[in-house]
């Protein structure tokens, strides 16, 4: 099963969907911040990123800004994690090279569905 790396600063969502996640077979990896998260994406090679734009020490627009800028890391489908839920925010979050977005509190059958998409979109290409 895919390999997802969850970066969210929030603990209890952390919990929520990593455990949900890993209870429909993904294998979760986390951080905590942005930078944590550019370094994991690196040393883990994830499938795909749930990215939360609102972190501590690189934001989430910074982090993926940085992610799409690694040549090997760049194919990675990413998801923005926002509480700001505006059509501003969500073109901010596309423009800095997210393939989609989400709003919190997460609707999890929703966010599954985007994740299953995008991750057969990435076994295609």
């Amino acid at each position: 099963m895919a390999k997802i790396l969850l970066v969210e600063d929030n603990e209890m969502n952390r919990d929520m969907l990593s455990r949900r996640l890993g209870l429909r077979g993904y294998t979760v990896v986390m951080a905590m911040d942005g930078e944590s998260g550019v370094r994991m994406a690196v040393s883990e090679i994830p499938d795909l990123i749930l990215m939360d734009m609102s972190l501590p020490v690189l934001d989430g627009w910074g982090a993926t800004q940085r992610i799409r800028a690694d040549q090997a890391l760049k194919g990675i489908p990413i998801i923005a994690l926002t509480g700001y839920a505006t059509a501003q925010d969500e073109q901010l979050a596309m423009d800095a090279g997210c393939d989609d977005f989400d709003t919190k509190p997460v609707d999890f059958p929703g966010l599954l569905a985007k994740v299953k998409v995008l991750l057969g979109r990435a076994a295609v290409s």
